[in-house]
């Protein structure tokens, strides 16, 4: 397996995928949930309610990581980001506006952002800042 240049991995974070964030448990054990996500580079953002179960898991241990891989069919790639969450009060409606549009179609967008934007500040954002980065350059695995 060969991991990916750092420009080949910022690039492959930066398309549209459906990314598995692992948190834990109280007594240790991971869970995993799918979710929606944005790469700037430096950190990667999802947005969520700030009722989740994942964020009573990350205030409890901000330990996480974030998979990221291709679509089964596709050469098999993958980044993993190693790191810890912080969790932001603000910004959750304008990252939620922004990723949708990434994730739906546009009449799935304008049956779902209103009751979104209804409870605009009941959103938060989780940032997650990279400890460590492993990945798998396509064909490489």
């Amino acid at each position: 397996m060969t991991a990916m240049t750092d420009a080949q991995a910022d690039a492959f974070l930066r398309e549209t995928r459906i990314a598995k964030l692992a948190t834990l448990n109280a007594d240790g054990s991971p869970t995993v949930v799918p979710v929606w996500f944005e790469w700037d580079g430096t950190s990667a953002t999802l947005f969520t309610y700030y009722k989740a179960p994942k964020l009573a898991r990350i205030r409890r241990d901000n330990r996480v990581a974030l998979s990221v891989e291709e679509p089964l069919g596709a050469m098999e790639a993958w980044v993993t980001i190693e790191g810890t969450a912080t969790i932001e009060e603000s910004g959750g409606i304008e990252l939620a506006r922004r990723l949708i549009v990434r994730y739906y179609d546009a009449d799935r967008v304008a049956s779902v952002l209103p009751g979104w934007e209804r409870m605009a500040n009941e959103w938060v954002v989780v940032r997650i800042t990279p400890v460590r980065l492993h990945s798998s350059a396509p064909g490489t695995s």
